[in-house]
């Protein structure tokens, strides 16, 4: 799945992502917000996901199950 959060500000890409991961287990987080990588690093590391920086603006993020 693809999440396109080009144009929006923390902490609304990182909730959408939460909120997207509920029904799959990959998403491609597409993110131009400067706070997108520290954001996703702390997410991460609080919920026990993982996530591939591609880009500077590209994510991929996988569940844990």
């Amino acid at each position: 799945m693809e999440l396109d959060c080009r144009g929006m500000r923390c902490p609304i890409p990182i909730i959408k992502l939460a909120q997207s991961l509920k029904t799959t287990s990959d998403v491609r987080l597409l993110s131009d917000d400067p706070a997108t990588f520290p954001d996703l690093t702390a997410w991460a590391r609080m919920t026990g996901n993982t996530f591939t920086q591609i880009n500077n603006e590209t994510f991929d993020v996988r569940r844990s199950d």
